[in-house]
């Protein structure tokens, strides 16, 4: 699974890329690269994984860590039928302030500590022992391939609380904040 497209515009000017310079490397025209940053043409999945190669072949002079290297893979993850007071618990004993949702093997979202706030100021119930995850949850973290290069990831981190890694169709690790903070050492 390749990074959302938004990050495209983010990573190329970063690193100082022009629209020009990246058609080129990609081997279509700089109005593609235009279209696909603004949000008015979906690439193919081959066009993106160029777009994606190439800048990280352009990052890959800077690191050359992957997700597979920043992740943890021992991954605290709660039931899509636990309730908010198994992720509290959870939380509290990790230290943590996000916790991905599972249905089985599959990620169905995730819990974070704003997401319970904002439920609870929602007014729409307070007993923490009768709410399902399911209710409350955010959408399913950002999924990334364990070979992802390490720096293609600060964008995604900027937007979500966690990303989930991912190796042969297994999600084999998560990415916090703080572990992204490993891309700068």
């Amino acid at each position: 699974m390749l990074p959302r497209l938004e990050s495209i515009r983010q990573v190329r000017q970063k690193l100082g890329v022009t629209q020009k310079r990246l058609a080129r490397m990609c081997d279509v025209s700089a109005s593609m690269i235009n279209q696909i940053e603004s949000g008015r043409s979906k690439p193919s999945y081959d066009t993106a994984k160029k777009i994606f190669d190439s800048l990280a072949s352009l990052e890959g002079k800077t690191t050359s860590r992957t997700a597979g290297s920043l992740c943890s893979e021992d991954i605290v993850k709660l039931d899509e039928q636990d309730t908010l007071q198994d992720a509290v618990k959870q939380m509290r004993q990790y230290s943590i302030s996000q916790i991905p949702v599972f249905s089985g093997r599959d990620p169905v979202g995730a819990i974070t500590e704003d997401g319970i706030v904002k439920f609870l100021a929602s007014g729409k119930e307070s007993d923490l022992k009768s709410i399902r995850l399911i209710s409350a949850m955010d959408p399913i973290p950002p999924i990334v391939d364990h070979d992802t290069p390490a720096a293609l990831l600060v964008p995604l981190i900027r937007y979500s609380k966690c990303i989930l890694v991912s190796k042969k169709s297994k999600i084999v690790g998560i990415i916090t904040a703080s572990d992204a903070l490993k891309i700068m050492e």
